[in-house]
Protein backbone atom coordinates (compact mmCIF):
# COMPACT_ATOMS: atom_id res chain seq x y z
CA UNK A 1 0.00 0.00 0.00
CA UNK A 2 1.33 3.42 -0.94
CA UNK A 3 2.39 5.91 1.70
CA UNK A 4 0.37 9.10 1.86
CA UNK A 5 3.47 11.29 2.09
CA UNK A 6 7.18 10.55 1.77
CA UNK A 7 9.59 13.28 2.82
CA UNK A 8 13.14 13.20 1.46
CA UNK A 9 15.57 15.16 3.61
CA UNK A 10 16.12 15.89 7.27
CA UNK A 11 16.96 19.52 7.91
CA UNK A 12 14.59 22.18 9.31
CA UNK A 13 12.39 21.99 6.19
CA UNK A 14 12.07 18.20 6.30
CA UNK A 15 11.33 17.96 10.02
CA UNK A 16 8.85 20.84 9.97
CA UNK A 17 7.06 19.20 7.06
CA UNK A 18 7.03 15.94 9.01
CA UNK A 19 5.59 17.62 12.12
CA UNK A 20 2.76 19.21 10.15
CA UNK A 21 2.06 16.08 8.12
CA UNK A 22 2.03 13.89 11.21
CA UNK A 23 -0.35 16.22 13.05
CA UNK A 24 -2.62 16.09 9.99
CA UNK A 25 -2.70 12.28 10.31
CA UNK A 26 -0.78 11.73 7.05
CA UNK A 27 1.60 9.22 8.71
CA UNK A 28 4.70 10.66 6.99
CA UNK A 29 7.73 8.53 6.21
CA UNK A 30 11.04 10.43 6.23
CA UNK A 31 14.20 9.32 4.45
CA UNK A 32 16.70 11.26 6.55
CA UNK A 33 19.81 10.31 4.57
CA UNK A 34 22.55 7.71 4.89
CA UNK A 35 25.49 7.78 7.29
CA UNK A 36 28.32 7.21 4.82
CA UNK A 37 31.83 8.56 4.34
CA UNK A 38 30.79 10.00 0.98
CA UNK A 39 28.00 11.99 2.64
CA UNK A 40 30.37 13.16 5.38
CA UNK A 41 32.83 14.48 2.83
CA UNK A 42 30.07 16.21 0.84
CA UNK A 43 28.42 17.66 3.94
CA UNK A 44 25.16 15.77 3.33
CA UNK A 45 24.86 13.61 6.43
CA UNK A 46 21.44 13.31 8.15
CA UNK A 47 20.12 16.48 9.85
CA UNK A 48 21.40 18.81 7.13
CA UNK A 49 23.61 21.88 7.19
CA UNK A 50 22.29 22.98 10.57
CA UNK A 51 24.02 19.99 12.15
CA UNK A 52 27.36 21.35 10.87
CA UNK A 53 27.07 24.66 12.72
CA UNK A 54 27.82 25.57 16.32
CA UNK A 55 25.81 28.22 18.20
CA UNK A 56 22.56 29.31 16.57
CA UNK A 57 21.61 32.74 17.84
CA UNK A 58 19.09 33.78 15.20
CA UNK A 59 16.45 31.03 15.48
CA UNK A 60 13.52 32.39 17.52
CA UNK A 61 12.69 30.79 20.85
CA UNK A 62 16.12 29.75 22.14
CA UNK A 63 17.65 32.54 24.23
CA UNK A 64 20.70 31.81 26.36
CA UNK A 65 19.88 29.85 29.50
CA UNK A 66 20.09 26.45 31.15
CA UNK A 67 19.07 24.56 28.05
CA UNK A 68 20.47 21.25 29.37
CA UNK A 69 17.40 20.88 31.61
CA UNK A 70 15.12 21.01 28.57
CA UNK A 71 17.35 18.80 26.42
CA UNK A 72 17.54 16.21 29.20
CA UNK A 73 13.76 15.91 29.27
CA UNK A 74 13.11 16.35 25.53
CA UNK A 75 15.65 14.00 23.95
CA UNK A 76 16.32 10.30 24.56
CA UNK A 77 19.71 9.67 26.25
CA UNK A 78 21.35 8.39 23.05
CA UNK A 79 20.66 11.68 21.24
CA UNK A 80 21.58 14.08 24.04
CA UNK A 81 24.73 16.22 23.67
CA UNK A 82 27.67 14.97 25.70
CA UNK A 83 27.53 17.88 28.10
CA UNK A 84 23.91 17.39 29.22
CA UNK A 85 24.73 14.74 31.79
CA UNK A 86 27.64 16.86 33.04
CA UNK A 87 25.44 19.97 33.14
CA UNK A 88 28.47 21.87 31.91
CA UNK A 89 27.16 24.00 29.04
CA UNK A 90 29.28 27.03 28.15
CA UNK A 91 28.23 30.32 29.80
CA UNK A 92 25.59 32.14 27.81
CA UNK A 93 24.83 29.03 25.79
CA UNK A 94 21.65 29.21 23.73
CA UNK A 95 21.26 26.32 21.29
CA UNK A 96 23.65 24.71 18.83
CA UNK A 97 22.73 23.56 15.35
CA UNK A 98 22.85 19.83 16.18
CA UNK A 99 20.74 20.35 19.30
CA UNK A 100 18.15 22.40 17.45
CA UNK A 101 17.70 19.98 14.59
CA UNK A 102 17.65 16.98 16.96
CA UNK A 103 14.81 18.67 18.86
CA UNK A 104 12.95 19.11 15.55
CA UNK A 105 13.52 15.45 14.74
CA UNK A 106 12.24 14.33 18.14
CA UNK A 107 9.16 16.53 17.83
CA UNK A 108 8.35 14.83 14.52
CA UNK A 109 8.87 11.40 16.09
CA UNK A 110 6.58 12.32 19.00
CA UNK A 111 3.73 12.83 16.54
CA UNK A 112 4.29 9.46 14.86
CA UNK A 113 6.75 10.21 12.04
CA UNK A 114 8.59 7.12 10.83
CA UNK A 115 12.24 7.48 9.82
CA UNK A 116 14.52 5.50 7.52
CA UNK A 117 18.23 6.33 7.70
CA UNK A 118 19.03 5.98 4.02
CA UNK A 119 19.40 8.11 0.90
CA UNK A 120 16.97 8.18 -1.99
CA UNK A 121 18.98 7.25 -5.07
CA UNK A 122 16.27 7.24 -7.76
CA UNK A 123 12.74 8.55 -8.25
CA UNK A 124 9.91 7.80 -10.67
CA UNK A 125 7.41 10.63 -10.90
CA UNK A 126 5.96 9.56 -14.25
CA UNK A 127 2.79 8.13 -12.71
CA UNK A 128 1.01 7.87 -9.39
CA UNK A 129 1.64 6.43 -6.94
CA UNK A 130 5.14 7.86 -7.19
CA UNK A 131 8.11 5.61 -6.54
CA UNK A 132 11.32 6.39 -4.66
CA UNK A 133 14.20 3.94 -4.48
CA UNK A 134 16.70 4.01 -1.64
CA UNK A 135 20.44 3.48 -1.80
CA UNK A 136 19.91 0.03 -0.30
CA UNK A 137 17.40 -0.82 -3.03
CA UNK A 138 14.11 -0.45 -1.14
CA UNK A 139 11.28 0.90 -3.30
CA UNK A 140 8.55 2.94 -1.61
CA UNK A 141 5.34 4.15 -3.24
CA UNK A 142 3.81 7.46 -2.22
CA UNK A 143 0.75 9.48 -3.15
CA UNK A 144 2.68 12.70 -2.47
CA UNK A 145 6.37 13.50 -2.06
CA UNK A 146 8.11 16.44 -0.38
CA UNK A 147 11.71 17.07 -1.44
CA UNK A 148 13.71 18.79 1.33
CA UNK A 149 17.27 17.70 0.61
CA UNK A 150 18.81 21.15 1.03
CA UNK A 151 21.95 22.57 -0.53
CA UNK A 152 25.55 22.04 0.50
CA UNK A 153 28.02 24.89 0.79
CA UNK A 154 30.91 24.90 -1.66
CA UNK A 155 34.31 24.92 0.01
CA UNK A 156 37.84 25.31 -1.32
CA UNK A 157 38.73 21.67 -0.71
CA UNK A 158 41.80 22.30 1.46
CA UNK A 159 42.61 19.75 4.21
CA UNK A 160 43.36 22.61 6.61
CA UNK A 161 39.99 24.18 5.78
CA UNK A 162 38.19 20.94 6.62
CA UNK A 163 40.17 20.67 9.85
CA UNK A 164 38.90 24.05 11.10
CA UNK A 165 35.24 23.85 10.05
CA UNK A 166 33.12 25.14 12.94
CA UNK A 167 36.32 26.32 14.62
CA UNK A 168 36.62 29.50 12.61
CA UNK A 169 35.80 28.28 9.09
CA UNK A 170 32.21 28.93 8.05
CA UNK A 171 30.09 29.31 4.93
CA UNK A 172 27.41 31.53 6.48
CA UNK A 173 28.17 34.97 7.86
CA UNK A 174 24.56 35.60 8.87
CA UNK A 175 24.58 32.33 10.85
CA UNK A 176 27.94 32.75 12.59
CA UNK A 177 29.31 36.26 12.10
CA UNK A 178 28.00 37.72 15.37
CA UNK A 179 29.55 35.01 17.53
CA UNK A 180 31.96 36.25 20.22
CA UNK A 181 34.96 34.53 18.61
CA UNK A 182 34.68 36.83 15.59
CA UNK A 183 33.90 40.16 17.27
CA UNK A 184 36.52 42.88 16.91
CA UNK A 185 38.86 40.44 15.16
CA UNK A 186 40.21 40.40 11.60
CA UNK A 187 38.25 38.08 9.32
CA UNK A 188 38.68 36.70 5.80
CA UNK A 189 35.96 36.31 3.17
CA UNK A 190 36.72 34.25 0.06
CA UNK A 191 34.87 35.04 -3.17
CA UNK A 192 34.07 37.83 -5.58
CA UNK A 193 30.36 37.63 -6.34
CA UNK A 194 27.31 39.20 -4.72
CA UNK A 195 27.28 36.61 -1.93
CA UNK A 196 30.91 37.27 -0.99
CA UNK A 197 30.47 41.04 -1.02
CA UNK A 198 27.26 40.75 1.00
CA UNK A 199 29.03 38.52 3.54
CA UNK A 200 31.97 40.93 3.81
CA UNK A 201 29.63 43.89 4.28
CA UNK A 202 27.66 42.05 6.95
CA UNK A 203 30.81 40.95 8.80
CA UNK A 204 32.18 44.49 8.81
CA UNK A 205 29.61 45.28 11.52
CA UNK A 206 31.43 42.94 13.91
CA UNK A 207 35.01 42.51 12.69
CA UNK A 208 37.94 44.87 13.18
CA UNK A 209 38.67 44.45 9.47
CA UNK A 210 37.57 42.12 6.68
CA UNK A 211 39.98 40.84 4.02
CA UNK A 212 38.08 40.07 0.82
CA UNK A 213 40.15 37.49 -1.08
CA UNK A 214 39.46 37.18 -4.79
CA UNK A 215 41.27 35.37 -7.60
CA UNK A 216 40.86 38.24 -10.07
CA UNK A 217 41.67 41.95 -10.04
CA UNK A 218 38.04 43.03 -9.91
CA UNK A 219 34.83 41.75 -8.35
CA UNK A 220 32.06 39.91 -10.17
CA UNK A 221 29.40 41.35 -7.88
CA UNK A 222 26.80 43.82 -9.09
CA UNK A 223 27.96 47.44 -9.34
CA UNK A 224 25.98 48.63 -6.35
CA UNK A 225 27.35 45.81 -4.19
CA UNK A 226 30.90 46.57 -5.33
CA UNK A 227 30.53 50.25 -4.54
CA UNK A 228 29.19 49.44 -1.09
CA UNK A 229 32.08 47.12 -0.27
CA UNK A 230 34.91 49.14 -1.77
CA UNK A 231 33.76 52.29 0.03
CA UNK A 232 33.66 50.46 3.37
CA UNK A 233 36.86 51.35 5.29
CA UNK A 234 36.83 48.01 7.08
CA UNK A 235 36.86 45.92 3.88
CA UNK A 236 40.31 45.40 2.38
CA UNK A 237 40.40 43.62 -1.02
CA UNK A 238 43.16 41.09 -1.66
CA UNK A 239 43.26 40.96 -5.46
CA UNK A 240 44.76 38.13 -7.53
CA UNK A 241 45.01 35.92 -4.46
CA UNK A 242 43.90 32.47 -3.39
CA UNK A 243 43.86 30.82 0.02
CA UNK A 244 46.60 28.22 0.17
CA UNK A 245 46.24 27.14 3.81
CA UNK A 246 44.15 27.85 6.91
CA UNK A 247 46.33 28.28 9.99
CA UNK A 248 45.31 27.72 13.61
CA UNK A 249 45.52 25.56 16.70
CA UNK A 250 43.26 23.44 18.90
CA UNK A 251 42.84 26.10 21.56
CA UNK A 252 42.08 29.16 19.42
CA UNK A 253 40.78 27.64 16.22
CA UNK A 254 41.62 29.71 13.15
CA UNK A 255 44.40 32.26 13.66
CA UNK A 256 45.17 33.17 10.05
CA UNK A 257 45.34 32.18 6.39
CA UNK A 258 48.19 31.86 3.92
CA UNK A 259 47.56 33.43 0.52
CA UNK A 260 49.13 32.37 -2.74
CA UNK A 261 49.71 35.16 -5.23
CA UNK A 262 48.19 34.87 -8.72
CA UNK A 263 49.01 36.73 -11.94
CA UNK A 264 52.31 38.01 -10.61
CA UNK A 265 51.00 38.99 -7.17
CA UNK A 266 53.14 38.06 -4.17
CA UNK A 267 51.60 35.74 -1.60
CA UNK A 268 51.28 36.77 2.03
CA UNK A 269 50.01 35.71 5.44
CA UNK A 270 46.89 37.29 6.95
CA UNK A 271 46.01 37.26 10.65
CA UNK A 272 42.37 36.23 11.11
CA UNK A 273 40.15 34.57 13.67
CA UNK A 274 37.80 33.30 10.99
CA UNK A 275 37.44 32.50 7.29
CA UNK A 276 34.08 32.71 5.55
CA UNK A 277 33.84 30.91 2.22
CA UNK A 278 31.32 32.50 -0.14
CA UNK A 279 31.75 30.66 -3.42
CA UNK A 280 28.20 29.39 -3.70
CA UNK A 281 26.09 26.38 -2.78
CA UNK A 282 25.19 23.23 -4.67
CA UNK A 283 21.59 22.02 -4.32
CA UNK A 284 21.27 18.33 -3.52
CA UNK A 285 19.27 17.33 -6.58
CA UNK A 286 21.50 14.75 -8.29
CA UNK A 287 19.15 11.91 -7.36
CA UNK A 288 16.29 13.55 -9.28
CA UNK A 289 18.04 12.81 -12.60
CA UNK A 290 15.97 15.34 -14.53
CA UNK A 291 12.61 14.17 -13.17
CA UNK A 292 11.75 17.67 -11.89
CA UNK A 293 12.20 21.02 -13.58
CA UNK A 294 15.13 22.99 -12.15
CA UNK A 295 16.13 26.64 -12.27
CA UNK A 296 19.19 27.58 -14.32
CA UNK A 297 21.29 27.46 -11.13
CA UNK A 298 20.19 23.91 -10.34
CA UNK A 299 17.61 24.61 -7.63
CA UNK A 300 14.13 23.09 -7.86
CA UNK A 301 11.70 25.51 -9.49
CA UNK A 302 8.46 26.36 -7.73
CA UNK A 303 5.87 26.47 -10.50
CA UNK A 304 2.96 28.09 -8.65
CA UNK A 305 3.33 31.55 -7.07
CA UNK A 306 3.50 31.45 -3.25
CA UNK A 307 3.24 27.67 -3.24
CA UNK A 308 5.79 24.86 -2.96
CA UNK A 309 4.51 23.11 -6.08
CA UNK A 310 7.05 21.66 -8.51
CA UNK A 311 6.72 20.73 -12.18
CA UNK A 312 5.05 17.45 -11.16
CA UNK A 313 1.68 17.71 -9.42
CA UNK A 314 1.86 15.99 -6.05
CA UNK A 315 5.59 16.60 -5.64
CA UNK A 316 6.53 19.55 -3.45
CA UNK A 317 9.86 21.16 -2.57
CA UNK A 318 10.87 22.90 0.65
CA UNK A 319 13.93 24.51 2.15
CA UNK A 320 17.27 25.31 0.58
CA UNK A 321 16.84 22.85 -2.29
CA UNK A 322 14.38 25.40 -3.71
CA UNK A 323 15.83 28.57 -2.14
CA UNK A 324 19.08 30.09 -3.36
CA UNK A 325 18.35 33.49 -1.82
CA UNK A 326 17.55 33.35 1.92
CA UNK A 327 19.15 30.04 2.97
CA UNK A 328 18.28 30.33 6.67
CA UNK A 329 17.05 27.72 9.12
CA UNK A 330 13.93 29.71 9.95
CA UNK A 331 12.95 30.24 6.29
CA UNK A 332 13.58 26.56 5.55
CA UNK A 333 11.32 25.58 8.44
CA UNK A 334 8.65 27.96 7.18
CA UNK A 335 8.68 26.47 3.70
CA UNK A 336 8.53 22.98 5.25
CA UNK A 337 5.27 24.01 6.88
CA UNK A 338 4.04 25.35 3.53
CA UNK A 339 4.93 22.11 1.72
CA UNK A 340 3.09 20.00 4.29
CA UNK A 341 -0.04 22.14 4.01
CA UNK A 342 0.22 22.12 0.22
CA UNK A 343 0.54 18.33 0.20
CA UNK A 344 -2.38 17.86 2.61
CA UNK A 345 -4.69 20.11 0.58
CA UNK A 346 -3.63 18.56 -2.70
CA UNK A 347 -4.26 15.03 -1.40
CA UNK A 348 -7.70 16.14 -0.19
CA UNK A 349 -8.48 17.50 -3.66
CA UNK A 350 -7.48 14.14 -5.15
CA UNK A 351 -9.85 12.32 -2.78
CA UNK A 352 -6.98 10.56 -1.02
CA UNK A 353 -7.90 11.71 2.49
Amino acid sequence: MAEKVVIVGSGPAGWTAAIYCARANLQPLVYEGAITEENRMKGTLPLGQLALTTEVENYPGFPAGKLFQFLESALPPERQPYWVQDKAAPPGHGVTGPELVDLMRQQAVNFGTRIITDDIAEVDFSRRPFKVKSLEGEVTEAMAVIIATGARANYLGLPSEDNFKNRGVSACAVCDGALPRFRNKPLVVVGGGDSAVEEATYLSKFASEVYLVHRRDKLRASKIMQDRALSNPKIKPCWNSAVNEVVGNDQDGVTGVKLAGLNGTVGRDLPASGMFVAIGHTPNTDFLQGKLELEANGYIRWTKPFRTWTSVEGVFAAGDVADHYYKQAVTAAGSGCMAALDAERWLAEQGEL
